[in-house]
């Protein structure tokens, strides 16, 4: 079966799984060309939570999983949480809902 690269235009960010989650949790999104990703996680009142990824990326499918906790390593509470992904002029936001 043929593998057809992404087209310059089509990047995503998938819902995360599971969702609900505890405590783990798998966000994945595609860019069609290599470029700066940054991935963040915020709560309802917008605060950051933590910032999982800072770096160039290749093109292609990537996944990143997080443990439900903050920058310092601590957990955090169960709740409706935002994630977004910057890349390029790229920005998209989805919802999250960690259970406990």
């Amino acid at each position: 079966m043929p593998v057809h690269p992404l087209s310059t235009h089509c990047r995503s960010l998938r819902q995360n799984y599971p969702n609900p989650f505890n405590p783990v949790t798998e966000i994945q999104y595609d860019l069609p060309v290599d470029q700066r990703v940054e991935l963040f996680v915020y709560d309802l009142l917008g605060r950051e939570v933590i910032q999982l990824v800072n770096t160039q990326m290749p093109a292609g499918y990537h996944r990143v999983t997080w443990h439900g906790k903050d920058t310092h390593g601590l957990p955090i509470s169960a709740g409706i949480y935002f994630y977004q992904l910057r890349a390029g002029s790229f920005v998209h936001t989805q919802k999250m809902i960690l259970i406990k």
